[in-house]
């Protein structure tokens, strides 16, 4: 597997919804929010890594109050062995630590929001983060 997870938490969490109103029309428009990933990584020391993958809830268009909603998930990797080539590290980071996590920052994000009144909220159970790579590497 190239890497074991060596530690995992929330590093940070923000669920802000500014009044009842922005609750209320939240309640019937939160299909106009999309879901945004994004993923940063720094070298703690020599094979050891945190990953940075943080999921947030952003608006289509800037025509309504906005709640924020973002959760940032601090992985920390150890590689168990010596890599060379610069890419494979960063499939690691990219699409291997963030396809294993998903699951659990998606359970807290769904938890957060259902706790918070929202029973129907939609967040897919799947990320194709291989797919998000290659798209990314042909931009």
């Amino acid at each position: 597997m190239n890497y074991k997870i060596i530690g995992k938490y929330i590093k940070s969490l923000d669920f802000k919804i500014p009044n009842p109103k922005t609750f209320y029309l939240l309640t019937k428009d939160i299909s106009k929010y999309r879901i945004n990933i994004d993923i940063k990584s720094n070298q703690l020391k020599d094979g050891v890594i945190e990953v940075e993958t943080t999921l947030n809830l952003i608006p289509e268009k800037d025509d309504f109050e906005k709640i924020n909603t973002k959760i940032i998930y601090s992985t920390v990797i150890e590689l168990t062995e010596k890599i060379i080539d610069k890419q494979d590290i960063e499939k690691i980071i990219l699409i291997k630590v963030p396809t294993e996590i998903y699951p659990e920052i998606r359970k807290i994000f769904v938890f957060v929001f259902e706790s918070s009144g929202f029973e129907n909220i939609k967040i897919s159970d799947k990320v194709d983060f291989q797919k998000l790579y290659d798209t990314r590497k042909t931009q």
